[in-house]
């Protein structure tokens, strides 16, 4: 072929989409119940909001964003992840100016340069939350559990929360010296990553998958957290308790982006080899301000749909994504086959999955296509049924087949 679908990037087929809309409507419908509303932004940005949003010194900024500059000659990015875009839309449209915390919801691509393997593409999908306006521990624990009960509905097993508090400037700057304490010692012997960040950013090294298993013995931040971090962090626990979400503390999860503060989190299940990370966020009162806005807390998760997928796939997760047709007709001569599409269009103005033939075939193969769609009904209709007013409704489960007005047809399928 002369073209081929970029690197990283997938098409999702019909027989396939169907599991994505599935997946999309449990998202949507968990939404609606903890009365979260839908939030749509565009895909790229200005560059400098995701650098400073995400952090210039993840991984993110520094080695995977799409940039390129526009015909206005300015730098423009495609969106890596989606809270910057979020936060930015909740700025300038001044949605802190309701009176209520702000609840949005957000499913749509992201893109990221990066080797390709399983779970983790340069185009990849995210359903992800963000809350504006509230301190209370009691929204992280929201926030969490919404996340949770998400991987739940869908049928994933043995999902699994960690958490930790990365606390507040106050507190990272007394564990900062701590950290470096720690890990000035085997600076030489850490990745170059590592090496450029250790003084810019020493908790992101935590968070580097080559040295991982050197920072077994770091000291942990939860003995730097001053009192307003700790009763935080104590009461999101207790409420996680309470909802009967278990959890683990991961004193190192740091998260991969650079605007957290107090509560961070991850959602982890097994099924896509090494990575078993499907998602997770964190609480980030700084970013708002950052962006530009009034100073406005709030806290957000994103999960990634390609591992929810392949996890539903590996788990051997079975759910019916596809909905049959309710109805396949079939016309048998001239005058009907012209009957036939005035039927199909107001059986689908009546709400009704319809279909017919448009390849002129014999009666045999049309019944063929019906079973092929998992009709549940075929409506049967000839030239001399035509004039009489009447229709054949044959049940494609049952074999039953009974001659019903062609008036009452959508009646009679109801």
């Amino acid at each position: 072929m002369a073209f081929q679908k970029p690197t990283g990037t997938q098409d999702i087929l019909p027989g396939v989409v169907e599991k994505w809309q599935f997946i999309e409507e449990r998202a949507r419908d968990l939404c609606r119940r903890f009365n979260y509303k839908e939030i749509r932004t565009p895909i790229f940005e200005q560059t400098s909001l995701f650098e400073r949003g995400v952090g210039e010194t993840t991984d993110i900024v520094e080695k995977e964003m799409y940039t390129f500059i526009d015909k206005g000659d300015r730098s423009m990015t495609l969106r890596p992840e989606g809270t910057a875009g979020v936060v930015r839309s909740y700025v300038e449209n001044k949605l802190y100016g309701e009176p209520d915390v702000t609840k949005l919801y957000y499913i749509g691509p992201m893109f990221r340069y990066e080797r390709p393997q399983a779970g983790r593409q340069r185009q990849f999908h995210q359903f992800g939350v963000e809350v504006f306006g509230a301190v209370d521990p009691a929204i992280d624990a929201e926030v969490v559990a919404l996340g949770y009960q998400y991987c739940r509905e869908l049928g994933l097993q043995e999902v699994k929360v960690e958490l930790n508090s990365v606390g507040n400037p106050s507190s990272r700057a007394a564990y900062r010296d701590k950290l470096l304490g720690f890990l000035m010692p085997m600076k030489d012997n850490l990745c170059k990553d590592c090496q450029s960040r250790i003084e810019r950013n020493p908790m992101r090294v935590l968070d580097c998958k080559v040295d991982q298993e050197k920072f077994a013995d770091a000291p942990s931040i939860l003995d730097s957290l001053d009192e307003e971090c700790t009763t935080h962090f104590a009461k999101v626990q207790e409420l996680l308790t309470a909802m009967g979400i278990e959890y683990t503390i991961n004193h190192r999860l740091v998260r991969g982006l650079d605007y957290y503060t107090h509560t961070a989190f991850e959602y982890k299940a097994q099924g896509i080899g090494a990575i078993d990370t499907i998602g997770g966020g964190g609480r980030y009162n700084g970013l708002v301000s950052e962006i530009g806005g009034p100073d406005q807390p709030g806290i957000g998760f994103g999960i990634g749909l390609e591992r929810i997928a392949l996890i539903l796939e590996k788990q051997g997760v079975n759910f019916s994504a596809e909905k049959p047709l309710d109805v396949y007709l079939v016309a048998l001569g001239e005058a009907a086959d012209k009957e036939i599409s005035t039927q199909l269009f107001k059986l689908r103005q009546a709400g009704f999955s319809a279909e017919r033939d448009y390849l002129g075939r014999k009666m045999k193969a049309q019944m063929k296509s019906a079973d092929r769609m998992k009709a549940r009904y075929t409506a049967i209709l000839g030239d001399d049924e035509l004039e009489r007013g009447k229709i054949a409704l044959k049940s494609m489960e049952t074999g039953e087949q009974r001659t019903v007005k062609l008036a009452e047809l959508a009646n009679e399928l109801k």
